[in-house]
């Protein structure tokens, strides 16, 4: 069975204001005091794990024992089936230091367009996965994931997502996740699916 989260302060181990903010809607009817490691103070750890869930770990388990309090980490991206599931767990790195998501669109629709170019058999599908894990200080975790599959589309669409949202069309929909309203995405994102496990296993829901 897996450990429950008992309440009080719930550490975000995330830099990412949009995310942060996506993992804080999703929390709100849990009584949890969600506060984010940047204010928290905490520094960001090295992500080098091969997978998602490794990823995840690192960062949750890093601001669990730092902070002293239970922590969640999200380690999420997208993957481009014509690309061999890249960017992947390198998502982020391909916005640059600077972080910048416009120019990571970008290397992904250069590189998709080069691809299809090549083979012609390849499509534009794609898929989001999201990892989770909660961390405790002494060192446990639960970890759970999810995806949602979907199309690309070029050019980016939408204002209200961060990351690579502006170019992602979930399967069944014609609007992209930055331009669909936040409350519909959390209904059925990556995010979404995973957070439904964790709920289901860690949290009290009566």
């Amino acid at each position: 069975m897996a450990r429950k989260f008992a309440g009080g302060v719930l550490v975000i181990a995330s830099h990412n204001p949009g995310k942060v903010r996506e993992i804080g809607d999703l929390l709100a009817p849990f009584g949890a005091s969600v506060i984010s490691a940047h204010d928290f103070g905490l520094s960001e750890p090295i992500e080098d794990g091969d997978t998602f869930i490794e990823n995840a770990e690192i960062k949750a388990l890093a601001a669990a024992k730092a902070s002293g309090h239970v922590a969640l980490a999200d380690d999420s991206g997208l993957c481009v089936h014509a690309l061999g599931g890249e960017p992947g767990v390198y998502s982020a790195r391909w916005a640059g230091p600077g972080k910048d998501f416009t120019v990571a669109m970008e290397k992904v629709e250069e590189a998709l367009c080069a691809a299809l170019a090549k083979d012609p058999s390849l499509d534009r599908s794609a898929h989001f996965a999201c990892a989770l894990t909660l961390a405790w200080p002494d060192g446990h975790v639960e970890n759970f994931e999810g995806q949602v599959l979907g199309t690309m589309t070029w050019p980016a669409r939408g204002e209200k997502g961060f990351g690579y949202d502006p170019t992602f069309i979930p399967q069944g929909f014609e609007t992209t996740f930055a331009e669909m309203d936040p409350a519909q995405k959390h209904v059925m994102s990556h995010r979404a699916n995973a957070f439904k496990k964790l709920v289901a296993a860690c949290f009290e829901t009566d």
